[in-house]
C-alpha cells in the first residue's frame, strides 16, 4: 500500500511566494498540491471584505474578476512549487489570457471558495491551467488561465 503525502501551505508560506497583501491576497490556505499537476486552495469569504461595501451593499456578491484573480494566485503558487523557485521581490506572475470563463453561482459572505487548479501545459514560459472554483461542492466558476513568470527589474 502506498501513501501520498498531503502537501499544504499556511498563510505565512503563501505570503512568502506571493507579493499580494491585504486586500488583494485572495488565498488563505493551500489544502493540497502535487508539483507539475494540481493544487487545491481556499479563500474564506467574510462580510468584512472591502469589495462588499460597493458590490453590492444590499446583496453582497464577490466580484467575478476577484474570483478569477484568486484562482490565478492559486495557479501561481502551483507554478512556483512546480519549478522549485521561491520568488524574490523582482519576480511576478502576469496574466497572459483568460479563456472560457463561466460564472455559475454567486459567492458571498460566509462562503468558502475552494479553488482547484490543474496544469494543462507549460511551453515557452507560458503556463496554461484549468481552474474551477466551488462552494459546498457546487461549481461557482470555471476558466482556463494563462500566465507567465517575469522579472520586473
Amino acid at each position: 500500500m502506498t501513501t501520498t503525502e498531503n502537501k499544504t501551505m499556511d498563510i505565512c508560506e503563501i505570503k512568502s511566494y506571493l507579493p499580494h497583501r491585504y486586500p488583494m491576497l485572495l488565498v488563505d490556505r493551500v489544502l493540497n498540491y502535487e508539483e507539475n499537476k494540481t493544487l487545491t486552495a481556499i479563500k474564506n469569504v467574510t462580510a468584512n471584505e472591502e469589495f462588499f461595501n460597493g458590490h453590492f451593499p444590499h446583496k453582497p456578491v464577490m466580484p467575478g474578476v476577484l474570483m478569477i484573480e484568486a484562482m490565478a494566485q492559486a495557479a501561481a503558487l502551483l507554478s512556483f512549487k512546480s519549478i522549485g523557485l521561491k520568488p524574490d521581490e523582482n519576480s511576478v506572475v502576469y496574466f497572459v489570457g483568460i479563456d472560457n470563463a463561466r460564472f455559475k453561482r454567486p459567492v458571498g459572505p460566509g462562503d468558502q471558495l475552494r479553488m482547484d487548479v490543474e496544469i494543462v501545459r507549460n511551453a515557452r514560459g507560458i503556463w496554461k491551467y484549468k481552474a474551477v472554483g466551488s462552494v459546498d461542492g457546487q461549481v461557482a466558476l470555471e476558466a482556463e488561465l494563462m500566465c507567465t513568470i517575469r522579472s520586473v527589474e
